[in-house]
């Protein structure tokens, strides 16, 4: 972040900035040296031209044709002698109307009678280089010392590197062209720093006031001139038919169009810190290849005796060539990107601190053009610019069957196409695989350089028991959800993709274990309509006098799974039922009437057991308003057993059960009963 915060001119931290119309910054010291005079009448190039325009080299050309001597003014144009490629001209006094160039974008504009006292300072970035100074304070090592570091003594603002005092005067000595730069106590912060520690947060809190009416603060911002505004502003009429709004309210707005902003250069930024370690990978497996490679075609060479002895130190040469073309490459890729990358992150954390500030009117001063900064950066990632110009791979095919007179002739026979492949495994991504209740979620990607097409991919399971796989999925998208799988146990998976080329193959293998026991709700999209839920699903009530069906979410068809019902009303002597059912039963009479369902229904005095119309094993006991009846469905032993206030209520009501069941309920408008899952087995049963 430190080249956001140094002045252009000076190349050192900014001492007092203030804001050019350009939306750029320099130190009041430095702006009052860059002041250039000129004719009387004149105008700078740039005052006149569109506020879009760029920087016209031909227009520069003209204001340095007057002569120093002769007319009294002096020109400013970049330069590479100062530490920041610019030349200062100390301003000259007389009657001459004035003008200063911003040293980054070249835009000139004319002074009026307040001279610089007409740009505003800007205290936001004076607070943040303030901030920035005191936590540098710290002591640090020297950076320069190849074992054990001592403490450094300086540190040059240009260089911006900590020196010991050995390694400043070997490396850094003070003569030359490093003659002109600063070098300054690293465990002391600079002047600037020092006073504000002085007067702790003076600066950054003391509210802006209008530079037109010093007496007010600023309160509206104009959003016709994109300035801050006071009300005697708005009452001298200069913004009086302008669209203002309160500086609140656009202070938030324009930190969240920048927090916005930021996000997708976030995005950028970290794809770009992977595309790094990709690069860097790439650079040992470019050196493992190739020397692999030369292995492989030094022993070819050398079964070919004399008559390839001339022609083997020529195909080494080029697969040379080929790895050092490729390391350079990718070298080269590795400095652009890093460069790119150091320049965004440094916007990045300086946007964060202009974020973190609490002055409103220094932050919208800044907030337009900063906006832009970052959107601009994000658009410099283009599509492209984070894939490799090469691969690890050489394209070379050596040929060791031709007869003795055709070896004099023999080469590599590359071809820049590359020949289509099946593709490689793909890479389950295990970060993104996870388990919910008796549903698994995968996801894969292909990491292959340069890019295989990919018509398909085949997602694959075993049985949960470590049996034959099965095709779960086929398609084109990376991510999938399989449901309907067993609770409580294991399954492999593995996936693989194919195009028009063959099937590649299989992934390495990820197990993923379903939950123990079942959380789940009542399923609105399969109840009858005349049922209510309320309570996130977990509670059901029923508008209609006659008994009406609701299933659960969850299905079951292997292990042993328990859940109870909370009565929490009940009147008038109703029959409601608890069982399971399959999902295809009548909902529109009590549970346990067709061949679907399997129940227990009971009143305030007995219990029955019911399944396709027969009621079998009558058992004294009922429920009554707090009651709670638990279901035990054993698939195990195929069995379902129910209980009544914790207690096993009859014998084991149904066995030799078989396919998939749910849990059901029936009930009429004088029952409402709540759900609970996830619960332990109970230990009180009867055998």
């Amino acid at each position: 972040m430190d080249e956001e915060l140094k002045c252009p001119v000076c190349g050192s931290l900014f001492k007092e900035p203030i804001l050019l119309p350009c939306s750029h910054n320099v130190c009041s010291a430095c702006a009052r040296n860059i002041i250039v005079q000129t004719p009387e009448g004149e105008t700078p190039p740039h005052s006149r031209a569109s506020g879009n325009s760029d920087y016209d080299y031909l227009d520069m050309d003209k204001m340095s044709m007057y002569s120093e001597t002769d007319s009294g003014y002096g020109s400013y144009t970049p330069c590479l002698k100062s530490p920041n490629g610019v030349r200062v001209f100390p301003p000259t006094l007389g009657n001459r109307h004035c003008s200063i160039t911003c040293p980054l974008c070249h835009r000139s504009v004319s002074l009026d009678e307040r001279g610089l006292r007409g740009f505003p300072r800007n205290r936001l970035l004076e607070a943040i280089v303030a901030r920035y100074q005191q936590n540098r304070a710290a002591a640090v090592k020297c950076q320069l010392c190849d074992r054990n570091p001592v403490d450094a003594t300086v540190m040059c603002e240009q260089c911006d590197v900590f020196y010991c005092t050995p390694c400043q005067q070997r490396c850094h000595p003070s003569r030359g062209p490093l003659a002109k730069h600063r070098l300054v106590p690293p465990t002391q912060p600079p002047p600037a720093a020092q006073q504000q520690q002085q007067q702790p947060n003076a600066t950054a809190r003391k509210p802006t006031t209008c530079a037109e009416h010093e007496a007010e603060n600023y309160n509206m911002y104009c959003i016709n001139c994109k300035l801050p505004v006071c009300y005697h502003c708005l009452e001298d009429g200069k913004h009086g038919k302008h669209d203002v709004k309160p500086i609140a309210t656009m202070w938030k707005t324009h930190k969240g169009q920048l927090s916005q902003a930021l996000n997708g250069v976030s995005d950028k930024a970290k794809d770009a810190k992977e595309f790094l370690v990709q690069l860097k990978n790439m650079l040992q497996q470019i050196q493992e290849s190739g020397v692999e490679f030369e292995a492989c075609l030094v022993a070819q060479c050398d079964s070919l005796i004399e008559a390839l002895t001339r022609q083997k130190a020529k195909l080494l040469t080029k697969v040379t060539k080929e790895r050092e073309y490729k390391l350079k490459v990718v070298r080269d890729q590795i400095t652009h990107c890093t460069m790119r990358l150091r320049q965004t992150t440094g916007m990045m954390e300086y946007c964060l601190e202009v974020i973190k500030e609490n002055d409103p009117s220094g932050f919208l001063l800044i907030s337009d053009p900063l906006i832009k900064r970052v959107q601009s950066s994000q658009d410099q990632w283009v599509k492209g610019a984070l894939e490799p110009k090469v691969g690890p791979e050489f394209d070379l095919t050596l040929n060791t069957d031709p007869l003795l007179q055709t070896i004099l002739q023999l080469d590599f026979a590359q071809t820049k196409a590359q020949t289509p492949t099946a593709p490689p495994a793909p890479l389950l991504q295990l970060e993104k695989c996870c388990t919910r209740n008796n549903s698994a979620t995968l996801a894969w990607r292909i990491t292959a350089v340069p890019p295989v097409q990919v018509d398909a991919y085949v997602l694959e399971l075993d049985d949960g028991n470590g049996g034959q796989y099965r095709e779960v999925y086929v398609g084109k998208e990376t991510v999938c959800t399989v449901d309907g799988l067993h609770f409580n146990s294991s399954y492999n998976a593995r996936v693989k993709a194919y195009n028009s080329v063959g099937v590649g193959p299989y992934s390495k293998t990820v197990v993923l274990k379903t939950s123990d026991v079942a959380w789940f709700a009542f399923d609105p999209t399969s109840a009858h309509r005349d049922i209510v839920l309320t309570n996130d699903n977990q509670t059901v009530s029923c508008n209609s006098y006659d008994d009406r069906v609701v299933l659960g979410t969850a299905a079951f068809s292997k292990g042993v799974h328990y859940w109870e019902l909370n009565i929490d009303r009940y009147d008038n002597h109703p029959d409601p039922a608890f069982g399971v059912a399959r999902i295809s039963t009548i909902k529109d009479m009590m549970l346990g009437k067709d061949d679907k369902a399997w129940a227990m229904y009971v009143d305030n005095n007995r219990s029955w057991f019911m399944h396709n119309n027969s009621h079998t094993n009558r058992a004294e006991g009922g429920i009554t308003k707090g009651s709670t009846v638990g279901i035990l469905l054993d698939l195990n032993k195929r069995s379902l057993t129910f209980f009544i206030n914790k207690e096993q209520h009859g014998p084991v009501a149904f066995e030799n059960l078989d396919g998939v069941f749910m849990p059901a309920v029936s009930l009429n408008r004088n029952v409402q009963v709540t759900l609970t899952t996830g619960l332990e087995i109970p230990k009180n049963m009867k055998q």
